[in-house]
């Protein structure tokens, strides 16, 4: 299973401003910057489809806050696992993986 999820990057070298531009894929609306300007690069644009999944899923949690009765605990829930998962994906950039992260990895395939 764990084979399944983890995907190697390639032996191909990769430059530290890949690695930058893929560390700022999980940090909110930076992950627009490697989108727009790091689309040729496989191992960035993965990343930012990502970072760009966590960040919608933050800003409909946003809205959560309008929901009469549940809106605080769902804004609270959700904002937690956009941080934990977050973590994750930076873990990801740090160890030089493409992992997909569990849960988003179904959105991305849809973008």
């Amino acid at each position: 299973m764990a084979e399944a999820i983890l995907l190697e990057t390639e032996n191909t070298p990769c430059g530290c401003r890949s690695y930058l531009m893929a560390g700022l894929s999980y940090l909110g609306i930076l992950c627009f910057v490697p989108l727009l300007m790091s689309r040729d690069d496989e191992y960035v644009y993965f990343h930012a489809k990502q970072g760009l999944v966590l960040w919608m899923w933050s800003v409909l949690a946003m809205f959560a806050l309008h929901l009469p009765l549940i809106g605080k605990w769902l804004f609270g829930f959700s904002s937690m696992g956009v941080l934990v998962l977050s973590v994750a994906g930076l873990a990801s950039v740090a160890l030089r993986r493409t992992w997909r992260l569990p849960l988003v990895g179904y959105f991305v395939a849809l973008i």
